[in-house]
């Protein structure tokens, strides 16, 4: 039986179907079966999500600020109340547990709400002195990109602060996931969001990108996804020099020195690593032990691997669901191929679960050679790699040896070794003893190859304003 559930596309303020009539399937990556349709965006349906933002635009951001984020915070209530059957919807199209699903949109929820709160203060003049100022303005329109392992929170890291800001928004949510984009647009909708102010669209990636992007009334790109497709949305903004803001991919390092607390770093690792199946650019990737501790910690992580419960994310026992579709198993298989065949040692997992579903379980590999493509490549999946290390500066050079420079992590209780792993890891963020999400009020963004431009907190909003410099106050008075 086909799509129990149509999604459509929010276009000036109503919810209709894509004018050619085209949909897509979304695959509930437990069962491989359909569970849903969503519709497809056509030219001619951007061109009018195009022309409702840019209608939009001047009323929404010469209004007062402290009206636009009531409105961001009565979103929040209004989705916070949705989450029980919204967490049952996001879990059925990307494979993540209920749990983790309903977490997810409790960062969504806290998100919207951060940003209503502050977005009469973060709109406000900012004084430099008896006859200088910065007045925040609204850059324009807005083109967001998002992706299905994290939808909840990236499409409201996304939507909340443009709006927030005074920005129009024109979302392009996944395929995969689309009931998220739809509960959390909904949500905006009911809360009393203007016309136009947001506008939801799915279809070809690649044939919105270029539509949004070709348009000069699109202001700002913000995208959350690969390297190389933000590269090519970059390379797309560049025509109009739309502002960009890109969280890319990630390979991120654990380092756990000599003193580490075993008894904690190991859940927290393992915790942080297979929540939504790996399949996250945040997620460690890469455990660097000090050697006096590597087997003790190998032991000890390969039992906790071992002891996660695979299964559907329905059921409350399961700990961690499927991937979200074949690509990722592709990817996995050709990973674990690749270092195996160079040697390395599967300490655990290494192959599809032979049952239904996209399930591959938690796999660690030690002995991996540095050419192997698991250390240069995001894995993005439920991959581990262990190695040992001699001396601090060897794993921060270890560590900072891919292209990617998102997160990263370690495990010490000495002064000494945080400021030098601090000052040392080559990465957006440097979490101490810690493996969590990042909060609502934190900036954050990638460097090196895992992009630029901040999403979260103040910075975040500010992404979406020009800062007008205004001099001489008091020359005529």
């Amino acid at each position: 039986m086909f799509a129990a559930r149509s999604y459509q596309l929010f276009i000036n303020g109503k919810w209709r179907a894509g004018s050619e009539g085209v949909t897509l399937p979304v695959t509930n990556p437990a069962t491989e079966k359909t569970v849903a349709s969503v519709a497809a965006a056509s030219a001619s349906d951007l061109d009018e999500a195009l022309a409702s933002a840019e209608r939009s635009r001047k009323a929404w951001s010469s209004g007062p600020a402290k009206e636009r984020g009531e409105i961001l915070v009565a979103a929040a209530r209004i989705l916070a109340a949705k989450v029980p059957a919204a967490a049952k919807d996001l879990a059925a199209e990307q494979g993540k547990t209920i749990a983790e699903a309903a977490g997810e949109y409790a960062r969504a929820v806290e998100t919207l709400d951060w940003n209503g709160t502050h977005a009469e203060e973060l709109s406000a003049a900012i004084p430099m002195g008896p006859n200088r100022m910065i007045v925040p303005e609204p850059l324009g329109v807005v083109a967001a990109f998002t992706p299905w392992n994290y939808p909840a929170v990236l499409i409201a890291r996304k939507l909340a602060p443009a709006l927030a800001a005074g920005c129009p928004v024109i979302l392009k949510g996944a395929e995969e996931t689309p009931s998220v984009a739809v509960h959390i647009v909904e949500a905006l909708r009911e809360a009393g969001l203007p016309e136009g102010v947001v506008n939801l669209v799915f279809g070809v990636p690649a044939q919105i990108s270029r539509h949004l992007l070709n348009s000069p009334i699109v202001k700002v790109l913000t995208f959350t996804g690969s390297t190389a497709v933000g590269k090519e949305l970059a390379k797309l903004a560049a025509t109009n020099l739309q502002r960009c803001i890109l969280e890319l991919g990630g390979h991120s390092p654990v380092v756990v020195c000599e003193d580490a607390d075993l008894t904690k770093a190991v859940p927290a690792i393992a915790e942080y690593k297979f929540e939504c199946a790996g399949q996250s650019c945040n997620a460690p990737s890469r455990i660097l032990v000090a050697r006096p501790l590597y087997q003790e910690f190998l032991s000890r992580m390969t039992e906790t691997a071992r002891k996660i419960n695979i299964g559907a994310p329905d059921d409350p026992a399961t700990q961690m669901g499927p991937m979200a579709n074949a690509r990722r198993i592709e990817a996995m298989q050709r990973l674990t191929k690749d270092a195996t065949d160079r040697g390395a040692r599967i300490e655990t997992g290494g192959a599809r679960l032979e049952q239904p579903g996209f399930y591959w379980p938690p796999t660690i590999l030690t002995g991996v050679p540095k050419e192997a493509k698991v250390l240069q490549e995001e894995p993005f999946g439920p991959i581990l790699t262990v190695a040992p290390f001699d001396t601090i500066e060897e794993a921060i050079e270890e560590a900072n040896a891919t292209e990617y420079g998102l997160a990263a992590y370690f495990f010490t209780a000495s002064a000494d070794a945080k400021r030098e792993l601090i000052g040392g890891l080559a990465a957006g963020a440097v979490s101490v003893n810690y493996l969590k999400g990042v909060s609502a009020d934190a900036p954050y963004g990638g460097v090196k190859q895992s992009g630029y431009g901040y999403e979260g907190g103040e910075h975040g909003v500010r992404s979406f304003q020009n800062l007008k410099l205004v001099n001489g106050l008091g020359s005529f008075g």
